[in-house]
């Protein structure tokens, strides 16, 4: 971050500035609202992002596995999976969102204040810019795809787009995709928060430096190894296994616990009404569907929403 460039008279003492600097810079690869560049994951995790060979989960919390589990003392707080259809895209809700907040290390109080996030994401303030913000706005209004939250206006006889449960979202162009896909808004954010990139900036010259500093003091950070391995194995698709006892399924990247992890504090830091948009709950991705996503995996890994919409449960 900017945080290289943060004068002494800031709040943030210079040690810490550097040790949070060198963690965003191998946060470069991590997606679904920590995102990587529009470029398959091919390359090798960098040693300095190794998952911690001490560090596992154990099966009972999670069934993704290692590293889409992510921390141990986190995996716990990613979505459940869903019990019944009626549980299906629906959001945390401010008093879950913020009680979440708490154990991941989140003050309330440090967050944007609310003209703080609304310069921000319309690229307005000192270092404002439009085309960035315009990435936060797409990349947030993906992750917080729930009931009463559908992504796009919803038309006259159409039913609206709720995905966010299945780790799922459909693009510009109506291809359903994870919102981790090379070519999806969530994929970018993360260069926006690497030294010299937009969020950074604008927070140190617009007076949030303290919320930064708390992102970076939370449970963010210690998820950042898993969430860039667990993308890095991954082809186009980018979609995890859940395996419960003899059974599998399949959900996309963004509700595993160690990108959920990193996707809500980023977001509750930005704006605490939005995090509590994400959902409460994952579902596995129809089979059907998740077959003709995983077909795609060495190519585009997206296939037309239009041919498989009848699959999922939208009610928005």
């Amino acid at each position: 971050m900017s945080f290289f460039n943060l004068q002494s008279a800031r709040s943030v003492k210079a040690g810490r500035i550097l040790g949070l600097a060198a963690v965003l810079v191998t946060a470069a690869t991590i997606s679904a609202c920590v995102p990587t560049p529009p470029s398959p994951p091919t390359t090798t995790v960098p040693p300095t992002t190794t998952v911690p060979p001490t560090t596992t989960v154990p099966p009972a919390v999670q069934g993704f596995g290692q590293p889409f589990d992510g921390v141990a003392e986190y995996a716990q707080y990613g979505p459940s999976q869903v019990t019944r259809s009626a549980q299906i895209n629906q959001p945390l809700g401010q008093k879950a969102a913020d009680k979440l907040a708490k154990k991941l290390g989140l003050n309330k109080k440090d967050v944007l204040t609310k003209t703080q996030f609304a310069q921000l994401v319309s690229g307005q303030g000192i270092d404002g810019n439009a085309k960035d913000a315009a990435i936060i706005d797409a990349s947030v209004r993906i992750l917080t795809n729930t009931t009463g939250n559908p992504l796009y206006p919803v038309a006259p006889g159409k039913q609206p787009i709720v995905l966010a449960s299945y780790g799922l979202t459909v693009n510009t162009d109506g291809m359903l995709e994870s919102p981790a896909n090379a070519t999806a808004p969530p994929r970018e954010i993360n260069q926006l928060l690497l030294p010299g990139g937009y969020i950074n900036t604008w927070c140190l010259d617009n007076g949030a430096a303290k919320s930064l500093e708390m992102l970076y003091q939370s449970a963010y950070t210690p998820e950042i190894p898993f969430a860039t391995e667990s993308q890095q194995i991954t082809d186009f698709a980018q979609l995890a296994t859940f395996q419960q006892s003899e059974r599998t399924s399949v959900a996309g990247m963004s509700v595993v616990p160690s990108l959920f992890v990193i996707n809500f504090s980023l977001i509750y830091m930005l704006n605490p009404k939005l995090a509590a948009k994400m959902p409460a709950y994952w579902a596995p991705i129809p089979t059907p569907v998740a077959q003709a996503l995983a077909a795609t995996g060495t190519t585009t890994g997206q296939v037309p929403y239009s041919e498989y919409e009848s699959y999922f449960n939208t009610a928005g």
